[in-house]
């Protein structure tokens, strides 16, 4: 529980701490790289990023293979599981190096439309980097897998927060020096190869992880390619989701387009990981509630309890980027970027219903129900870009984004609620019902919220933060007054008394 506890608060640290990097980081960064430099990263780096799809759904069916390993086998039975999945994953490292190498040889087929002849010999450097950076996470995967199954969370939320820092304490000096985007592409490899190497030593020597090549399984495998087919159909789709319209605007619009829509992305990614921070911990939880057979009523409150936090942080984002999120993208990224203020609305609104529920993506694959949903992202993906293809091409980086949009609100939005209600067990009416509950106690912010930009302009980082500070108060009293129960109330006068306890301790 303690480093649950810890991973969770670390967690929305290194969010909070990457956050506050950006607002000083980024905006040098775009000045330094140029519209056109910048777009040219965002569209080879989503293109590439599809080479991850080569994992196949494995890295997410390790949890589960690994806890029955253990179960059955005690440590002998995971250090099988050890070898047989560093053994699959240096096999799939290698064979995306010969396919991100036929990718770099023809970079200029790909991307011959719209890139100058300068542009292009750029992007082969990137890809090829990016390629490599690729290639080393697989096997690295393993271990970090590794360290989650044991629920190490301190580890890795600490080794992330120091990458976080470091990466701007490098790359400055570097983008001054005039290396452009590959200087970002040669850093994040750097740094990827420090964290790696950083995970393999602490699996080796504090984990004591024990790893055995010469019991490879075949049986095993073709059961772990069953039940992982369904994931990677899921990873296809989200690839899909999250990387067609960068990969749609830098053909039919160029460099300019991509990089609008990046920004605007990058918002929409932040926004997810005041989700994503919280729910990553509940993994193993969640494993073993369902292989004692402690009941669907348990999960429905896990996922409602879990949901709620979830919900009260996403709309404190949600609603303060509604008010001042144009005036923060203006003095983030300059007045060319200020088409990213809709693109990152429109992204962030209908992605706000997967992210209170994404822990019903792990009840799913905990319960070898994962199936349908894959069947559903299929239906999301094909849709997404049959509408983002026309939307784009009328309406630019706006338009690919409200094809985004569109899936999400049917797929995420309607069938798979109905979904988990009807087959996983969840109660999804109860989960609404106690969502619900906690909108009318957002009404007094959002009111004041409204009036205080109507009357006065807030310009800058500072407007931003003027607004942003008091909000951010009568929100949370809002929210204690109104919305919370006591369940909840605890969990915050907890964590003030520890840090109380820990400041009075220090001094």
């Amino acid at each position: 529980m303690d480093q649950k506890k810890a991973g969770v608060l670390l967690s929305y640290g290194q969010t909070i701490l990457s956050t506050v990097i950006s607002l000083v980081y980024t905006p040098v960064m775009l000045r330094l790289l140029g519209q056109s430099e910048y777009g040219l990263y965002t569209l080879v780096a989503g293109f590439i990023s599809n080479l991850s799809l080569m994992s196949f759904g494995l890295g997410s069916a390790y949890v589960r293979f690994y806890a029955r390993a253990e179960a059955g086998e005690g440590e002998n039975g995971t250090a099988k599981i050890n070898g047989m999945f560093l053994t699959i994953f240096l096999v799939i490292g290698a064979m995306s190096l010969l396919v991100g190498g036929v990718l770099v040889a023809n970079v200029h087929h790909i991307f011959a439309a719209r890139l100058t002849a300068q542009e292009i010999e750029r992007a082969r450097i990137l890809m090829a980097l990016l390629v490599i950076n690729i290639a080393v996470s697989f096997p690295a995967s393993t271990f970090t897998s590794y360290i989650t199954v044991r629920e190490r969370f301190f580890f890795q939320r600490m080794i992330s927060m120091i990458r976080t820092v470091l990466n701007p304490i490098v790359m400055l000096p570097l983008l001054l020096m005039g290396f452009g985007s590959v200087a970002l592409v040669v850093v994040t490899l750097v740094l990827s190869a420090v964290t790696d190497i950083s995970s393999i030593w602490y699996c080796r020597k504090k984990l004591g992880m024990r790893i055995s090549f010469g019991h490879f399984d075949l049986g095993l495998l073709r059961e772990m390619m069953g039940f992982s087919f369904f994931i990677f159909l899921n990873m296809i789709i989200d690839q899909v989701n999250w990387t067609v319209d960068t990969t749609i605007l830098g053909i039919i619009s160029g460099t300019t387009a991509t990089a609008i829509y990046g920004v605007g992305s990058q918002i929409h990614r932040y926004y997810m990981t005041v989700s994503t921070s919280i729910s990553g911990v509940f993994t193993p939880q969640i494993n073993r509630i369902v292989a004692r057979g402690e009941g669907d009523g348990k999960l429905t409150e896990l996922f409602t309890r879990v949901g709620r936090i979830q919900f009260m942080l996403l709309m404190l984002a949600l609603t303060g980027f509604v008010f001042v999120g144009r005036a923060f993208i203006l003095a983030w990224g300059g007045p060319e970027y200020a088409g990213a203020f809709p693109i990152a609305l429109m992204l962030m609104g209908p992605v706000t219903i997967p992210l209170i529920q994404n822990l019903g993506i792990e009840i799913q694959r905990a319960k070898n129900m994962h199936q349908f949903r894959s069947k559903v992202y299929i239906c999301m993906a094909a849709g997404n870009v049959a509408v983002s293809v026309p939307l784009g091409m009328r309406w630019g980086g706006l338009g690919c984004a409200m094809g985004t949009a569109i899936s999400l609100l049917i797929g995420n939005g309607i069938v798979m609620n109905v979904y988990y209600h009807r087959r996983i067990g969840l109660d999804m009416i109860r989960f609404w019902r106690s969502i619900a509950s906690i909108l009318p106690s957002m009404l007094v912010p959002v009111a004041l919220g409204y009036a205080a930009v109507q009357l006065h302009p807030f310009k800058g980082y500072g407007g931003v933060l003027q607004f942003a500070a008091p909000y951010t108060i009568v929100y949370c009293a809002s929210l204690w007054c109104f919305a919370m129960n006591e369940s909840e109330k605890s969990l915050v006068r907890s964590a003030v008394q520890k840090v109380r306890g820990r400041l009075a301790a220090k001094s």
